[in-house]
């Protein structure tokens, strides 16, 4: 279990592990604050550092709090969802043939068999956003593989709560949150690319901001409006 650190009413999960360097995080949805530290740290060191570091803090928490959430989604008639960053109204149609999705310019039509339940079809919806992102990823990986002159053994993807994505460095595979299937395409682009380039460097050091810098100049725009943009309401599934 780690440590409990508490500043100025923030409570502060510090675990000690074989790291370099001291990594303090602020996650979403609801600002919980973590921080990993070398094995050798003291506790009244980590504490010291994380006064330091306050202000960023309650930074990072306002603005988790005042960022836009998703409403829980019922899978019902008129109700919006978004795909690749566009807004979509729901329209359902019960037929009796196998569920489908199809997508116009404005509206996202589920098709589902007559009394089909709001769990079977958020399982449908989930099967097409991981469909959609299959259909996406691996093109964008092979680009950025000869761009970066790096291999990716494999990618996943997951329902992730408070990440975009994360890299494996012993099995060099990538994982998405599958929640990027409702963001612009350029964003998921950005979000590979980040973890891809972690393969040149593991850390989120000096080094690894000037291979962002260098291969995304755009990637505090994209990391910006990625933040900005409405996140999914973790407490009701999917």
């Amino acid at each position: 279990m780690p440590d409990v650190i508490d500043i100025a009413e923030i409570s502060i999960a510090v675990t000690r592990k074989a790291v370099k360097n001291v990594h303090l995080s602020v996650h979403p949805p609801d600002g919980r604050v973590t921080l990993v530290a070398p094995r050798a740290t003291r506790l009244d060191v980590a504490r010291a550092y994380a006064v330091t570091r306050l202000g960023w803090i309650r930074k990072q928490q306002a603005q988790l709090r005042g960022q836009a959430r998703e409403a829980p989604r019922r899978f019902v008639g008129r109700e919006t969802h978004y795909l690749w960053g566009r807004r979509h109204l729901m329209q359902v149609i019960e037929r009796d043939q196998k569920p489908a999705i199809e997508v116009t310019h404005r509206t996202l039509r589920l098709i589902v068999r007559p009394g089909t339940t709001e769990a079977k079809r958020a399982e449908i919806m989930h099967k097409w956003h991981l469909a959609t992102l299959h259909a996406e990823v691996p093109a964008i990986i092979r680009r950025w593989e000869k761009r970066l002159g790096v291999k990716v053994a494999g990618y996943f993807l997951q329902r992730m709560k408070t990440k975009w994505g994360s890299y494996n460095p012993a099995r060099r595979t990538i994982r998405l949150n599958t929640e990027l299937v409702k963001k612009p395409k350029d964003l998921l682009e950005y979000v590979i690319v980040h973890e891809m380039l972690h393969i040149l460097e593991p850390r989120h050091s000096e080094k690894f901001t000037r291979l962002l810098d260098r291969h995304f100049p755009a990637w505090r725009e994209a990391r910006g409006e990625l933040n900005a943009l409405p996140v999914p309401n973790l407490e009701t599934g999917y």
